[in-house]
C-alpha cells in the first residue's frame, strides 16, 4: 500500500505584513501540524500523519501524551485494515462471536453476564465492574458519556445498583449471581493488595467452575501482584482462546508485558485492544503515554530530528512497518497460541522498544529466562550496541519492503473463534418462562406495567410521564428521596432500554395495551374543543405575544403535554370569582420552552383563536373548558362596509398619535415588550379576529382586564373599533393636559 507524500516539511511563507518572533512561528506550527493530521486519518495517510507528529517534534517537545492523539488513531485504524478487520464502529457487545453471554442480560462493555447492572445517563446498562474500573469513558453503543462527572466516577456520582434490574438478574439467574459475588470479593482482594489470598480463593472458584474465564483475569491480576509473569500469561492466554475478541484480556496482557519492562510488545496487544474497541480508554492512554515517551527529544536525539526527517530517500518512500515489525504483527493477530508458543524471551530495553534476542544470546541468559517465565512475542535479530541507539528511529522510518499480513495465523483465529463460540453458550442466554411475572415490571407510581422507564442516578426506574410529574413538584426521587437536582437540570430522561427490551420480549401482550391506554390518554388531551387545559392567568389577544414564567407544578405538567401531544396550544383566560375562571378567551399557541435548572420554564406564546367556554372541568389539578371558537360577523352591505373602512382609518390614525405621543420611556418599553405596532391592512375583514393593530393597541393600552374582556367577546369590529375610539379619546384627553 502506498500513500502520496505531503510537503509536511517545508518551510513556510511568512503572511504579508506579518511578523513575529522565532519561538511564536514554532508554536504555531506546531499546533498547525496536529491539526493536519486529523484530516490526514481518514484517508489512513499512515505516513503522512508520522511525518507531522516527527515534524511536530522538531520543533519542539509535545504538551503531554494527548497531543498524539491523532497518531494513536491512525496507527489503531492501519492495524485494523491489515490485519482485514476494516474500521466498523460496531457499537455491540465486546465479545461478540467469542463465547459471550447470549441473551438480553449481558452487559454492553465486556459482553459478559449483567451483573449487579447499573444504567447510565444514556439509557444502556453495564455491569458494575465495567464502570468501577473505568474501562471506558464513553459508552460503547451512543458515545455518550458514561458518567455525569465527565465520565468518571466521583463522590458526587457515586454507582448505583438498579434496582429493578437487579431484581431481575437475581430472581432469574441466582448462580450467575453468585459467580459474580465471588468477583467482587476477588476485587475487594486485589485492592486490598493480598495477592496470595486472592490466587488461593480463585484456584478454588475455579475447581469448581472452570469455565468461568472472569476468574482467570482475576487470577491473573493476582499473580502480576506477586511478579508470577509466566503464570499470569497462562491465564490470559487461556482466556484469550476462549474469547478471542475480549479487547479488555489484551489490554491485560499487555499491562503484564509492560509491567515486565517489554514495552514494544504491551504496545502491540494495546494496538490489538483498540481495533476491537476504538473507545477502550486505558489502552489508549497507555498507547498514548508510551509514543509521549519513546518519541521524545531526548530518546530521540539529534540523529532522528536530522536524518529521520530531512533524509529525502526517506521522504519520498510510502511508509510501511519493518520486517520486524511485521513479524511480530503477525504473531500477535488473534492467535496467542501461536505467538506465545516459541522459547525466545525478550530483553527489555529502558526508554525505548523492546527486541528479542538471537539463539546464541539465549544460551548466556538461560537463568534469567527461566527466572522471567516470559515467552517469546517477537523475533528480532540482536543488535549490537551501536544499534541500539538507532533502534527506534529504524522502527519509525520508511522501508522499501512492505508488510505482508500473517494470513495463516487469521485463518487459525476464525476457525478458533467459531469452535469455543459453539462450546461456551452459557445457561443464562434464555430466560425460563415461568419465573416472568408482570409485577415485576410495574412502575411503584402509577402501579401499571412501565411506559418509557427511565433509571434516576439513585438506581430507581420509573415510568417517564411519571417521574416528571413527581419531579414537578420536587426535585428528589419519589422512593428514597435523594436529590435529583442535577438529573432535573440535565432533563435528560433517557428510556432504560434494556428494561423496555425485556418488557417487549417477555411482555407483548401487556405492552400492547399499556400502549393502547397511552394513546387513549394522548387522544384526550389533543381535542381543542373538549377538555382544553385551561391557564387562568391573564388576559391574551390574537397576534400578541404572551411570555409566561410557568413555576406551578399543575402547569409545568399542563405545559408539557402540550408539548407531547404536538397540538402545543392552551387556553388563557383571566380569573373569575364566582366560576374560577372567565366565560372568554384567548388560546395560546407555544413558540419555545426554556427549561431552568431547577424545573422551571420561560414559555414564549403568541395569541391565536378567540373562545367561549361552554363547560368547565378539572384535570390533574388544572382547569379544562369545553370551548366554541369566536369569529367576526364579516358586513356584506358595501355602504356599511364603505363606513366600516372609514371608521377604522380613524381609529388607526387616532392610535398611532397617541402612541407617538408618549413619553419615550414608556414607548421603549411597551417595544421591548410587545414589539412595533402592525400595519394598517388593507382587507380589514381578511382575518377571522380582524386586524391585528387593534389587538396589540388593547394590549398595551392600561385598561381594566374586565372592560378588555369585553372588547375581546365582541364579535363585530364596529363595535370594536368604537370602544377602542372611547378608550383612546380619554387617554388622548389626559396627554394635552
Amino acid at each position: 500500500m502506498a500513500f502520496s507524500p505531503v510537503a509536511v516539511g517545508s518551510e513556510p511563507s511568512p503572511e504579508p505584513g506579518g511578523s513575529g518572533s522565532p519561538g511564536e512561528e514554532a508554536d504555531g506550527e506546531r499546533e498547525l501540524l496536529p491539526r493536519l493530521g486529523e484530516r490526514l486519518v481518514p484517508g489512513n495517510r499512515l505516513k503522512e500523519v508520522v511525518d507531522a507528529s516527527l515534524a511536530s517534534l522538531c520543533l519542539g517537545p509535545l504538551a503531554g501524551p494527548q497531543r498524539l492523539g491523532t497518531l494513536v488513531d491512525c496507527l489503531v485504524l492501519n492495524y485494523r485494515l491489515r490485519q482485514g478487520l476494516g474500521w466498523s464502529r460496531d457499537r455491540g457487545s465486546a465479545a461478540e462471536g467469542g463465547g459471550a453471554a447470549e441473551g438480553p442480560l449481558r452487559c454492553c462493555g465486556c459482553g459478559r453476564f449483567l451483573s449487579e447492572p447499573v444504567t447510565v445517563p444514556c439509557g444502556h446498562t453495564y455491569c458494575r465492574r465495567c464502570l468501577r474500573r473505568e474501562l471506558r469513558a464513553r459508552c460503547r453503543r451512543c458515545r455518550d458519556w458514561l458518567l455525569p462527572a465527565g465520565g468518571t466516577s466521583t463522590a458526587g456520582a457515586p454507582l448505583r445498583t438498579s434496582v429493578v434490574l437487579n431484581q431481575l438478574v437475581e430472581k432469574w439467574f441466582p448462580g450467575e449471581c453468585q459467580r459474580a459475588r465471588m468477583g467482587s470479593r476477588l476485587e475487594e482482594l486485589l485492592a486490598q493488595g493480598r495477592f496470595r489470598e486472592a490466587v488461593g480463593a480463585a484456584s478454588q472458584a475455579l475447581r469448581a467452575d472452570s469455565s468461568d474465564l472472569m476468574l482467570r483475569i482475576y487470577r491473573a491480576e493476582s499473580y502480576v501482584g506477586l511478579q508470577e509473569y509466566k503464570t499470569a500469561i497462562e491465564d490470559l492466554n487461556f482466556v484469550i482462546s476462549k474469547m478471542p475478541n475480549w479487547p479488555e484480556v489484551y489490554f491485560r496482557k499487555g499491562k503484564v508485558l509492560q509491567d515486565s519492562g517489554f514495552v514494544g510488545d504491551a504496545l502491540q496487544l494495546f494496538l490489538q485492544c483498540l481495533a476491537l474497541d476504538e473507545d477502550f480508554l486505558p489502552a489508549k492512554l497507555e498507547v498514548e503515554r508510551t509514543l509521549c515517551d519513546v518519541l521524545s527529544p531526548e530518546k530521540l536525539g539529534e540523529s532522528l530530528k536530522e536524518s529521520a526527517w530531512n533524509s529525502p530517500h526517506i521522504r519520498n518512500k510510502p511508509f510501511i512497518l519493518d520486517s520486524e515489525v511485521t513479524e511480530s504483527y503477525c504473531n500477535l493477530q488473534l492467535c496467542p497460541e501461536q505467538s506465545l508458543g516459541g522459547s525466545v524471551v525478550l530483553e527489555p530495553v529502558s526508554g525505548s522498544l523492546n527486541r528479542a534476542q538471537s539463539a546464541h544470546a539465549l544460551n548466556s541468559t538461560k537463568d534469567l529466562a527461566k527466572e522471567d517465565g516470559l515467552k517469546r512475542v517477537s523475533s528480532e535479530p540482536l543488535l549490537s550496541g551501536q544499534e541500539k541507539g538507532v533502534l527506534l528511529k529504524r522502527k519509525l522510518s520508511f522501508s522499501e519492503q512492505d508488510t505482508v499480513v500473517c494470513e495463516d495465523g487469521r485463518n487459525k483465529h476464525k476457525k478458533q473463534g467459531g469452535k469455543h463460540t459453539r462450546d461456551m453458550t452459557l445457561a443464562f442466554g434464555t430466560i425460563p418462562g415461568d419465573l416472568i411475572d408482570v409485577s415485576d415490571f410495574e412502575c411503584s407510581l402509577c402501579m401499571r406495567l412501565f411506559f418509557e422507564p427511565v433509571t434516576t442516578p439513585c438506581g430507581h426506574t420509573f415510568c417517564k410521564g411519571c417521574l416528571q410529574r413527581c419531579l414537578d413538584h420536587a426535585p428528589q426521587c419519589p422512593l428514597c428521596k435523594e436529590s435529583l437536582k442535577e438529573y432535573l437540570a440535565s432533563r435528560k430522561y433517557s428510556i432504560t432500554e434494556l428494561l423496555e427490551e425485556l418488557i417487549m420480549k417477555y411482555l407483548s401482550d401487556e405492552l400492547y395495551e399499556r400502549k393502547r391506554i397511552h394513546a387513549e390518554e394522548t387522544a384526550e388531551h389533543s381535542n381543542l374543543t373538549k377538555n382544553v387545559p385551561m391557564f387562568v392567568c391573564t388576559m391574551a389577544y390574537p397576534t400578541v405575544p404572551c411570555p409566561l414564567h410557568v413555576f406551578e407544578p399543575r402547569y409545568r405538567l399542563m405545559i408539557r403535554r402540550s408539548m407531547e401531544t404536538g397540538t402545543k396550544q392552551f387556553g388563557m383566560c383571566i380569573s373569575d370569582s364566582q366560576n374560577g375562571f372567565a366565560d372568554y378567551g384567548c388560546m395560546l399557541q407555544i413558540r419555545n420552552v426554556h427549561f431552568l435548572p431547577d424545573g422551571r420554564s420561560v414559555v414564549d406564546t403568541v395569541g391565536g383563536k378567540r373562545f367561549r367556554v361552554l363547560r368547565r372541568g378539572m384535570k390533574d389539578g388544572y382547569c379544562t373548558a369545553d370551548i366554541e371558537y369566536l369569529e367576526d360577523v364579516k358586513v356584506a352591505d358595501e355602504e356599511e362596509l364603505k363606513k366600516l373602512r372609514e371608521l377604522h382609518n380613524f381609529v388607526y390614525n387616532q392610535a398611532c398619535s397617541w402612541f407617538q405621543n408618549l413619553r419615550n420611556k414608556f414607548r421603549t418599553q411597551i417595544l421591548q415588550h410587545f414589539g412595533p405596532m402592525p400595519d394598517r391592512e388593507e382587507n380589514i375583514q381578511a382575518m377571522p379576529n380582524g386586524p391585528a393593530w387593534c389587538w396589540w393597541l388593547l394590549a398595551v393600552l392600561p385598561v381594566d382586564p374586565r372592560y378588555q374582556l369585553s372588547v375581546l367577546s365582541m364579535m363585530s369590529l364596529k363595535d370594536r373599533l368604537i370602544k377602542i375610539q372611547h378608550i383612546l379619546t380619554y387617554f388622548s384627553r389626559d396627554q394635552s393636559k
